[in-house]
């Protein structure tokens, strides 16, 4: 499944969660000292406010709000397993998407030859994962080409 997803960003430019948040909904709370289930890096509570845990870098808080953020601009995730867990995928591929462009991971294995690091990409292993896992034929191309 290949996914659109529209983020404004200047070039050369990262995105930045925080500001898109900003930008996109002003009016929600994010709490980042909150003390969750072990496991647990966020949450989008029923009060409308974002839980990030208090043990989270500032990596992992990059990648959770935007994580997070994904979540409230889709709404709520269905009680049904299968369905909650396939919204996951979804939200884990956006979000890695926007925290790393195809350009930035290619740079990333050329400075890690082969082997892209977190900290190049300012992101948590998990979105590095879904960034990588979700890559298009197109993209896994593009990635060989420019590599070669």
């Amino acid at each position: 499944m290949s996914l659109s997803v529209q983020v404004r960003t200047l070039p050369g430019m990262r995105f930045n969660p925080w500001r898109h948040l900003a930008a996109t909904h002003p009016d929600l709370h994010v709490d980042c000292r909150v003390d969750l289930r072990p496991g647990r890096m966020g949450a989008w509570l029923a009060t409308g406010e974002v839980a990030l845990s208090r043990l989270l870098g500032q990596a992992g808080r990059r990648c959770t709000i935007t994580h997070e953020t994904v979540h409230v601009e889709r709404g709520p995730v269905s009680a049904d397993p299968r369905l909650a867990a396939r919204e996951e995928a979804v939200v884990d591929e956006i979000a890695a998407r926007r925290l790393i462009t195809l350009d930035d991971l290619i740079d990333a294995i050329r400075w890690g030859q082969g082997n892209p690091d977190c900290e190049e990409l300012w992101v948590d292993l998990p979105t590095l994962q879904a960034r990588v896992r979700t890559l298009t034929e197109a993209e896994q191309a593009q990635i060989s080409e420019a590599l070669a």
